[in-house]
């Protein structure tokens, strides 16, 4: 998965009723094979996220 600063991030729910969760990349971190990305979500709190395969990246055009 590659993502880019600037890139936003959609976190789906794993279960019937959790909600998503939104944020935008704001750092890379690691390797290409692994990557760390560090994400502002939108409620305002900044975490490192290892993307998997519930995450979904939308490119900044």
């Amino acid at each position: 998965m590659q993502a880019s600063v600037g890139d936003r991030v959609i976190i789906h729910g794993r279960v019937v009723g959790a909600v998503e969760r939104a944020g935008e990349v704001i750092e890379v971190r690691g390797s290409a094979e692994n990557p760390l990305l560090v994400v502002r979500y939108d409620d305002g709190h900044e975490a490192i996220l290892s993307p998997g395969s519930d995450c979904e990246v939308r490119h900044a055009t």
